[in-house]
């Protein structure tokens, strides 16, 4: 009876090994066809890149080109927000196909997701009261500074010890819009921001906000995807290059920033 009872065990485990293995999911390009959908991680409160608006629907500059890129390729855009300190967690999980919604390419990041051809440019600029005495980076000394956790406003003031090391206190927020919201009430004294966002959203609010002269280092933005998904990339950077060369990406450009910011 136990012989019996161990050849069915045997026969259930290896029957059930062969049928994972017939269904394991295709990566790259192909399984995202195969699916028909590619799913786009986002910080839904990044202006103008990704954000919510008066409805509550996602929208921004990041969201016009990924939905151009869908398509190109021919595949439904699902937009999933996600914790963006652990994001390249959701991609590398199998949560998220993709992140893009001004996501900063760093060797940091390298070593966990395959980057797409940058497609813009930024920096790290420095966000005030419109009363501060705060006049560039020197001045950040003995305050109290606000910026989104694992972003690479961070890793920007981190990296610049001399600066970082004369801060009285750090202040970690999950998105940018709390952090600059305590600026606005007083509570830090300055917000690092990515330039995109924080010139965005300081045009929205010009009684509220000054951008100082000074700022960190220059950056650009990719599309992050997992490490063995490179045919996916390539159709992405293909797709990219076709909405540069047919307009497209300049008129999606002019929509969010005045001008065509998109790289040549």
């Amino acid at each position: 009876m136990k012989k019996r009872l161990s050849i069915l065990l045997a026969i259930i485990l290896a029957t059930t090994m062969l049928t994972a293995c017939g269904s394991k999911q295709k990566t790259g390009i192909e399984g995202i066809k195969e699916r028909g959908k590619m799913v786009v991680g986002l910080d839904d409160s990044f202006p103008p890149m990704g954000f919510r608006d008066d409805n509550n629907e996602i929208v921004g500059f990041d969201i016009d080109l990924a939905n151009e890129v869908g398509k190109i390729l021919g595949v439904e855009v699902e937009l999933k927000p996600v914790v963006w300190e652990t994001v390249a967690m959701s991609l590398n999980n199998g949560d998220i196909d993709m992140i893009w919604n001004g996501y900063t390419i760093s060797e940091a990041r390298k070593k966990e997701v395959l980057f797409s051809e940058p497609y813009l440019t930024n920096q790290q600029i420095i966000v005030v009261g419109p009363d501060s005495d705060i006049e560039g980076k020197a001045d950040l000394a003995g305050k109290t500074v606000a910026l989104q956790a694992g972003s690479t406003s961070q890793d920007a003031l981190e990296k610049d010890v001399e600066v970082f090391e004369s801060i009285e206190d750090v202040r970690k927020f999950e998105n940018n819009v709390d952090a600059l919201l305590d600026l606005k009430v007083g509570r830090v004294d300055a917000v690092i921001v990515d330039s995109v966002v924080g010139r965005y959203y300081t045009s929205l609010h010009p009684e509220d906000y000054f951008v100082v002269d000074d700022s960190f280092m220059d950056e650009f933005y990719g599309i992050g995807m997992r490490k063995e998904d490179k045919s996916f990339a390539d159709a992405i950077n293909q797709a990219l290059e076709e909405l540069r060369e047919n307009g497209t990406a300049g008129e999606i450009s002019k929509k969010w920033f005045s001008e065509d910011v998109f790289i040549d």
